[in-house]
């Protein structure tokens, strides 16, 4: 068990607009939901005195200007005028969002800051999405890359297309999971497809991207931001929202060398090693979730997820997000919030707000009654995936 264990807590939200076409700069938008997350915590900036994140830009070919592409720790910390009062910072380059998050909760707990800030914002690129647009491999890339296998929906295609043919799913079994995530977008405000709905038949005529792959198999790339603000449960109860507790955390280490696709075995693999960690440390286990926000950078990584996590058995998470299950009133409610894919690629940050709504009784018409415990990861399971326990008591 964990010896920190529900001492640190959840206490605010933020987030900027979501959009596809970026109005001002990215640094504005991040500004603007750190302090967001502040007001919504009842706090001052003045009361700030730690901050986080994992700046690193999403996709190829970035400027990597800082405000721009990226928003550092730097930035932050310079532009919310919070600089006098700073006591601790951590900007990580691995683990994505989550593992900022824990780095906050073990500063925290070792009081090494009293509230801690948390964001992560995404630069919406013009042109191509994350395509190779160049016939020349660089560096590593020259021995380890297949040619004309650069991006990253095609060793997510060729995953997903072993995973059917192993365990006999189609393509309108992860329709199922897709139009329900859509479906809890139409409840959240803040999502890029609030407004706009989808059934079994606008999936199956999407478009594909890299068979068996669609359009709507991919996240939507949005630019906007999100925060979130941590402190000790004592501090919190103080606090106008009722908290999230962290129960737990798990993160990846690295993996045997390899060419740079990830396999369906690299993903299960991954998946488990961090679940195993999330339920030891915490005490609890797969039948005490109330809900599961996982990553849905491509839709088959919530399969992956559901599995390596104890959710269903191997091979059986298309057939487990059929019948209501994944819905509300279901077995296990999935990605209420409407996940990547509708609610926009925040890189798991949406997942993890979702998760303190959720257990802190703030998800609105979403809201998954007497919801305890929420399952959040990031990334999809492997080497850059992370994931938490977040839950309604101490």
């Amino acid at each position: 068990m964990w010896e920190s264990k529900g001492k640190v807590a959840i206490v605010g939200v933020g987030f900027s607009k979501l959009s596809r076409n970026p109005e001002g700069t990215l640094g504005a938008r991040c500004l603007e939901a750190c302090t967001n997350a502040v007001n919504d915590a009842g706090l001052k900036l003045s009361d700030i005195d730690g901050v986080a994140s994992f700046p690193e830009a999403p996709f190829r070919g970035a400027g990597n200007t800082d405000g721009l592409d990226v928003v550092t720790v730097n930035f932050i910390i310079q532009h919310l005028d919070i600089a006098p009062n700073v006591q601790w910072y951590s900007q990580i380059e691995a683990g994505m969002i989550p593992s900022a998050v824990i780095e906050a909760v073990n500063a925290v707990a070792a009081g090494a800051c009293k509230y801690a800030v948390v964001w992560r914002a995404m630069h919406q690129p013009r042109g191509t999405y994350g395509a190779v647009t160049t016939n020349r491999a660089m560096g590593d890339s020259q021995f380890q890359l297949p040619y004309g296998f650069g991006s990253a929906y095609q060793p997510h295609a060729m995953a997903y297309q072993r995973y059917m043919e192993l365990y006999g799913a189609k393509r309108e079994h992860m329709g199922t999971l897709v139009t329900s995530q859509r479906a809890y977008a139409n409840q959240n405000e803040k999502a890029f497809f609030y407004k706009t709905p989808m059934n079994l038949e606008d999936y199956m005529n999407a478009r594909m991207i890299s068979e068996p792959l669609c359009l709507f198999d991919c996240d939507i790339p949005v630019e906007g931001a999100a925060a979130l603000v941590l402190t000790t449960a004592e501090r919190a109860r103080a606090l106008k929202n009722r908290p999230a507790y962290v129960a737990a955390y798990g993160q990846n280490t690295d993996r045997r060398p390899t060419l740079m696709i990830y396999t369906l075995v690299d993903y299960m693999q991954s998946g488990k090693s961090i679940a195993s960690k999330i339920w030891e440390r915490s005490g609890m286990g797969p039948k005490d979730a109330d809900v599961a926000l996982v990553y849905d950078g491509f839709a088959p990584s919530v399969f992956y997820w559901l599995e390596s996590a104890g959710f269903c058995g191997k091979g059986e998470a298309y057939q487990f997000v059929q019948d209501g299950r994944i819905r509300p009133g279901g077995e296990l409610p999935v990605n209420t919030h409407g996940g990547a894919l509708s609610e926009g690629r925040l890189h798991g940050m949406g997942h993890l707000a979702e998760g303190v709504f959720q257990v802190s009784g703030r998800a609105g018409p979403r809201q998954i009654p007497d919801c305890h415990v929420a399952y959040v990861t990031a990334g999809s399971p492997m080497l850059r995936g992370s994931g938490m326990l977040l839950t309604s008591e101490p």
